[in-house]
């Protein structure tokens, strides 16, 4: 099964990049040497016998020091999750006696790595950063500006994105946690996890009480990295009782799964989704049946089931898409989502129905910050004759594709006529990609989290880099730079300069903000207002950022 972001940029000829906003946080100054000025000619890089030293539960680990941040890459918080491991919640690691050489990044979780890069332009514009790929990638990643000084600092956890199939915690370099870390005095922890098959097949129904969890481990792992930093963080001098979750795409539906998950409550203090949202996970209806044809795929019985912990992972991964393509196929659906491999609402681990019902359930006091992009699902970038592209031929192309989840059929006159009322001045193509980008997830969510007493507050990301002729526009992924203070690092997202710059100051600062105190309101952004589902409050994340009233209700309301 080949349903990952990836495939689809490289089909539409999108790329990836940033949304932002800012806050006025104080840097707290710390005590370390990795605080001292730094000369523009002097050694930025410190790595040595006694450099960067912390200690964990299960042992020291030895990092580095990059231009003042402490950095550890690849330190184990949990076990080879492979053999009798597969499908099984995740176990903690073995201690260690030597120092851990928490230098390197972690193996990346088991994905179909074949033709990753076979689109240039894709490539030029992500160039996704990918190391082995290995079962044993239970591994997370640290910066802090010091270690063990007795400061408790916010602490920020990223879950990349690649739906739950793709990805690892540093594949683009907008993800790397020095700048933010930096800027804001916090401490920055991405993560790599099981995902797609490996991580997500319910074998429940076939397996019995010893693959109950099966369908949920990759969620698992994430609450398995989430509990080593409330018994960790410290030591690098995070606080384990601030702990702000942010992701994605696949990743911001992570962030949503997680906000609900019995395990996590009290792991999480704010939540950040981007580009991606859910309210409810996947049927397990669905997700055992799944898992029936999984095992028929590999041609085996019940009693038999323990040999699909043997298989070479890319044997397994091959198989299990094939059962997700027959079940897709006898059921009519060409998006691989809602039959593919994802959280399963097992009324255990993820609760069933939607998430944030229950005015005083999990997460009832985490506030969220929600944000998408304009142009999530661009198609012009490597397209250009899309541009001139008329009214009528955009309807028609409506018709059959609108983003990821299929045409709109004979709706779709109607709906892309409500959208080009809203966007009088979008152009036909621009129109085309507001709906097939449509916010109605973010709304969703974001109104199922009125449900609960902790405020929620959304964003739309409209900023369009320089690049590509201009046919790049606000894509998915473009806001992640942003809100990480990363735009010089992602040129070929932004361009770099002081355009993008400005906008990542206000979006950065928001974003630290809100970590500290769950509230995005800072002095280099217009007034904040909570959102409500009477108003829709947006902030409109732009070169002039302004508050609007739910822009684009009408052309949601035809969908």
């Amino acid at each position: 099964m080949k349903s990952s972001r990836r495939n689809f940029f490289q089909t539409l000829g999108i790329g990836t990049a940033g949304l932002g906003m800012a806050s006025a946080l104080p840097l707290a100054g710390c005590t370390s040497s990795a605080d001292q000025p730094l000369e523009n000619d002097e050694q930025v890089l410190f790595i040595g016998d006694d450099v960067a030293m912390a200690e964990t539960m299960y042992g020291k680990v030895q990092g580095l020091i990059l231009r003042g941040i402490y950095e550890f890459r690849g330190i184990p918080y949990g076990a080879d999750a492979g053999g009798k491991n597969r499908f099984m919640p995740p176990q903690k690691p073995e201690a260690w006696e030597d120092v851990f050489p928490a230098v390197w990044w972690g193996n990346t979780a088991p994905q179909i790595m074949d033709n990753r890069y076979a689109s240039p332009y894709s490539s030029f514009a992500d160039h996704w950063n990918y190391d082995d790929v290995s079962e044993d990638c239970l591994k997370l990643n640290v910066w802090t500006p010091a270690i063990a000084d007795g400061q408790r600092r916010p602490v920020m956890v990223w879950l990349h994105g690649g739906g739950y199939t793709n990805g690892n915690g540093i594949e683009q370099d907008g993800y790397m946690g020095e700048n933010l870390a930096r800027k804001g005095n916090i401490v920055f922890v991405s993560i790599n996890h099981r995902l797609g098959p490996i991580g997500f097949s319910d074998l429940s129904a076939v397996g019995g009480e010893k693959y109950k969890d099966s369908g949920n481990v990759g969620a698992l792992d994430m609450v398995a990295a989430l509990e080593w930093v409330k018994e960790n963080i410290a030591n690098f001098g995070g606080d384990p009782g601030n702990v702000s979750i942010m992701g994605q795409s696949g990743g911001g539906a992570k962030v949503c799964t997680l906000a609900a998950m019995p395990k996590a409550a009290g792991l999480i203090h704010k939540a950040v989704p981007l580009s991606g949202s859910t309210a409810q996970a996947m049927d397990q209806s669905i997700s055992r049946k799944l898992g029936e044809y999984v095992l028929e795929e590999a041609g085996l019985k019940p009693s038999e089931i323990d040999k699909l912990q043997e298989m070479p992972w890319k044997e397994y991964l091959l198989l299990a898409n094939n059962a997700s393509q027959r079940l897709r196929e006898e059921s009519g659906e060409s998006s691989g989502f809602r039959l593919g491999f994802a959280p399963v609402a097992d009324g255990t681990n993820i609760p069933k129905g939607k998430f944030y019902s229950e005015e005083y359930g999990i997460s009832s006091e985490v506030p969220m910050l929600i944000c998408s992009t304009f142009h999530e699902w661009g198609m012009s970038r490597t397209n250009p004759e899309l541009e001139n592209i008329t009214a009528d031929a955009a309807k028609e192309m409506l018709k059959e594709r609108a983003g990821f989840r299929g045409g709109l059929g004979d709706k779709a006159p109607a709906v892309y006529d409500a959208y080009a009322r809203a966007f009088p001045d979008a152009k036909p193509i621009e129109i085309m990609i507001l709906v097939s980008s449509n916010r109605k997830g973010v709304v969703e969510t974001a109104t199922a989290k009125l449900n609960q007493k902790a405020p929620v507050y959304v964003a739309w990301f409209g900023w369009e880099p320089p690049l590509f002729s201009n046919r790049m526009r606000a894509f998915h992924c473009l806001d992640i730079c942003f809100w990480f203070y990363n735009t010089d690092l992602m040129l070929s997202h932004t361009g770099g300069g002081s355009r993008p710059r400005k906008l990542s100051e206000k979006m950065s600062d928001a974003l630290l903000q809100f970590m500290k105190t769950g509230d995005p309101n800072c002095e280099c952004l217009p007034e904040w207002p909570v959102f409500t589902a009477e108003n829709g409050e947006t902030m409109i994340l732009n070169d002039v950022c302004e508050v609007q009233n739910d822009p684009d209700r009408e052309g949601r309301e035809a969908l």
